[in-house]
């Protein structure tokens, strides 16, 4: 029935709760799961003297995340990849579900989101707004 699974992981309690049942439904269906963390966009900060060391920092931190997340997986029997974008959450989850064409999303309800999310809608919302395949909501 699924044969690509997303999650989408912040390091979240709810983001982990997710992991848990992504693995469940990953090792139920035989599907490959999909690793997916975006950190925070830089691209307004490119004429900052520290540039470099700003995305550096950015990308070991959602390392750090995908790492956790694997090791919270432990032994699992399916293919596990990984995605560490730049951007957006949710359109970056899209974007991995659109060109993976993944069968599910699954995420958590609430993550690290900002203020901002608050304002504009939280992320999980886009998701089961926009994906063109089920989504899977933890508490």
């Amino acid at each position: 029935m699924f044969n690509r699974i997303i999650i989408a992981i912040d390091g979240s309690d709810h983001s982990n709760r997710a992991l848990s049942c992504a693995r469940e439904m990953a090792e139920r269906f035989g599907a490959s799961l999909w690793l997916v963390h975006a950190y925070p966009q830089t691209s307004d900060l490119r004429s900052y003297e520290q540039f470099g060391k700003l995305i550096a920092r950015r990308k070991r931190a959602g390392q750090s995340i995908l790492d956790e997340a694997r090791k919270i997986l432990g032994e699992i029997n399916c293919e596990i990849n990984e995605e560490l974008l730049e951007g957006p959450e949710a359109e970056a989850i899209l974007s991995v579900a659109e060109i993976q064409k993944v069968g599910l999303i699954i995420m958590g309800t609430r993550g690290l989101g900002t203020l901002e999310g608050k304002l504009l809608g939280s992320v999980s919302r886009k998701v089961t707004h926009h994906a063109s395949c089920p989504v899977m909501l933890v508490r």
